[in-house]
């Protein structure tokens, strides 16, 4: 079972923050970070998970209504020392490449199934080959159409598609959408395990976020693995490797 961390070390730390990444990256056997990005006012990738600012800024708002200079000045809530800001894709790029070269992946959700962010595809794409870093990435959407898009502009890519169930999952990557790989919600197998052979399947879990006490509880894996699950989004990895 491969083991990612969901928006970096989520439960420990405040998600999608450098310090989470930070704390991920250092974990040893980890498959690689999930993170989210939605674009500002003036078209800048930030890594944030809700379309809004509010549950994780004293903030209220649209990430599409402010500029980067605006956003930058919203504090994310957490009793951590330093305090954190909402980064940039450029700013965690340049925080996790080191352990990338080494084989560390990302996970990038492009977050415009609700509101679609004109041109987000490419732009991330852009920035990825300016690190050269094509090989480390794993892109993710809920939007079959943006996956049409990026695979458009980047056919080697790989590409995972997001749903709460792996049969829509698997229906839309068979749609066309450029996908390889299923990533499903946890409880949304409904699927045997026999027709999930040969793909890549990417389970997420909700589960608790920093500020919330951890449940105490761990995964059984081999279940999951059972089932034909063969990686797991996590907010607590460092609880299994």
């Amino acid at each position: 079972m491969k083991i990612w961390a969901h928006r970096g070390c989520s439960q420990m730390y405040p998600e999608n923050t450098l310090l989470a990444f930070e704390k991920a990256a250092a974990i040893k056997g980890l498959e690689g970070i999930e993170l989210d990005i939605q674009m500002t006012k003036d078209g800048e990738l930030v890594v944030i998970h809700d379309e809004r600012v509010d549950r994780t800024t004293e903030g209220i708002g649209f990430v599409r209504d402010f500029t980067l200079s605006q956003i930058k000045r919203l504090h994310i809530y957490a009793d951590v020392n330093p305090s954190q800001e909402i980064p940039t894709m450029r700013e965690t790029l340049d925080l996790l490449e080191p352990a990338m070269r080494r084989g560390l992946r990302i996970n990038i959700e492009l977050k415009n199934s609700v509101y679609p962010y004109e041109g987000m595809e490419a732009k991330i794409v852009e920035l990825i080959g300016k690190y050269g870093l094509q090989k480390n990435i794993v892109y993710s959407s809920f939007s079959a159409l943006s996956l049409e898009k990026l695979h458009e502009i980047e056919p080697e890519a790989e590409i995972g598609i997001l749903n709460g169930k792996v049969s829509n999952c698997l229906f839309m990557l068979r749609g066309g959408c450029g996908a390889q790989a299923l990533h499903p919600h946890w409880q949304g197998i409904d699927l045997p395990a026999g027709r999930l052979a040969g793909y890549t399947v990417r389970a997420y879990f909700s589960g608790h976020l920093y500020p919330e006490k951890p449940t105490g509880t761990k995964l059984d894996l081999e279940a999951l693995e059972k089932k034909g699950i063969t990686d797991v989004f996590l907010n607590e990895p460092e609880r299994y490797l």
